[in-house]
């Protein structure tokens, strides 16, 4: 196996079971160097952002895509959990979203192509080996979200999730050629969906 650090990161809507998903692969990944992280962080900013998700305080769309470009950066690069210093060490990262979650989460309220634009900063720092977008229906999302008392995703309404999930393709559409993106259909079992998972890492020679 491979020593070199790498970066994969799970995407899709909420309730499409990215943080299970995530797990599991880190259970196929044992006995390697490994990280699992997530977006917002447990910092500062990411703290902030966790009370305007959960309706604690309020901020419009345009304060949040900046908040989580800052709360990225320092993912990024913060000394002491910065994901590029990790990977470069050998560690293996994985990720509960990253920037893809921001061109189609605050592209459905404000133009994609601004978004994207904020966010080339990150982009230039350092790019997933592999995001694995899991799909799913907004009515499995939700029913999802429902069964496990999710927290902040409860705040996630079908319409605002299939209006994502539209921005999630539009999105991918517009990086697919800078970005090593794998579509899985998330309606399926855990476990065969963790397989076919691993599967398409291995095919696309990630791991």
């Amino acid at each position: 196996m491979n020593n070199a650090g790498k970066f994969v990161v799970f995407e899709g809507i909420d309730g499409s079971g990215k943080t299970t998903q995530l797990n599991m692969l880190a259970q196929r990944l044992e006995g390697r160097k490994l990280h699992i992280t997530k977006e917002p962080t447990d910092g500062e900013i990411g703290l902030l952002l966790r009370q305007f998700l959960t309706g604690q305080k309020y901020a419009d769309e345009k304060a949040l895509a900046a908040l989580f470009l800052a709360d990225r950066l320092d993912h990024l690069l913060s000394p002491e959990y910065g994901i590029k210093s990790k990977i470069k060490s050998g560690t293996t990262v994985i990720c509960d979203r990253y920037y893809l979650s921001s061109y189609a989460y605050h592209g459905s309220a404000m133009p994609i192509e601004w978004v994207i634009s904020a966010n080339s900063i990150c982009t230039g720092i350092l790019r997933p080996d592999c995001i694995v977008f899991i799909d799913v229906s907004p009515e499995t999302a939700v029913k999802r979200i429902t069964r496990r008392d999710a927290g902040v995703e409860l705040f996630e309404s079908q319409e605002r999730l299939s209006r994502v999930r539209d921005k999630y393709f539009e999105a991918i559409e517009l990086v697919k050629n800078d970005e090593n993106i794998i579509i899985v259909d998330g309606g399926r079992d855990e476990i065969s969906l963790s397989e076919a998972i691993w599967q398409a890492l291995q095919q696309a020679d990630v791991f």
